[in-house]
């Protein structure tokens, strides 16, 4: 019974690297997450989701959500600053190997969303008054990323990103680091 688990095991691991990857019409479920800031991580981070529809020459369309939590330091104390936003997107290849294992894709988006500051107080503890506003905010995002496959339906992700934002009364250009898995289906 060993014997025929074990052969069964290797044949499925040497004929799933033959597997077609990319193919126009797959779906693929990403979930990533990344960090603003090196310096703390815990504090400054982004969760999201989205979907991947790959289309010819292994380039897909994204459209996808986006959580992410930073902070401002005053005072010794920390004031939340939160962005929801919705993603749409196109990645282009740059790089691949023949079998599509490691792959590496420039993408162009444009973003909206909302973002709020202090979950909506403007008065701080000490009675001073947040003069930044909260509101819709829109712009345009690039990203580039490393794409490896751990298996046929499963990709490692490793992206940089940068996004400019107007209607903010914060910082608009905001890079990240991130790392992710998606599911192709």
């Amino acid at each position: 019974m060993k014997k025929l688990i074990f052969t069964v095991l290797v044949l499925w691991l040497v004929t799933s690297g033959y597997a077609q990857r990319m193919l126009p019409g797959q779906m693929g479920l990403e979930v990533s997450a990344g960090t603003f800031s090196a310096d703390s991580p815990h504090k400054n981070y982004f969760v999201g989701v989205a979907l991947a529809a790959m289309n010819k020459r292994g380039n897909y369309q994204l459209y996808g959500a986006e959580y992410s939590h930073r902070y401002a330091s005053y005072k010794g104390t920390n004031i939340p600053l939160e962005t929801f936003l919705g993603e749409a997107g196109y990645s282009f290849s740059l790089l691949a190997d023949r079998k599509k294992a490691v792959a590496f894709y420039a993408a162009i988006t444009g973003v909206g969303g909302y973002e709020t500051i202090n979950h909506g107080n403007d008065m701080l503890f000490d009675r001073a008054k947040i003069l930044n506003d909260e509101g819709f905010v829109y712009g345009a995002g690039g990203r580039l990323s490393c794409e490896v496959y751990l298996f046929d339906s499963m990709v490692l992700i490793l992206q940089g990103r940068a996004r400019m934002l107007w209607g903010t009364s914060l910082e608009q250009f905001r890079p990240s680091l991130g790392a992710g898995l998606r599911f192709n289906f």
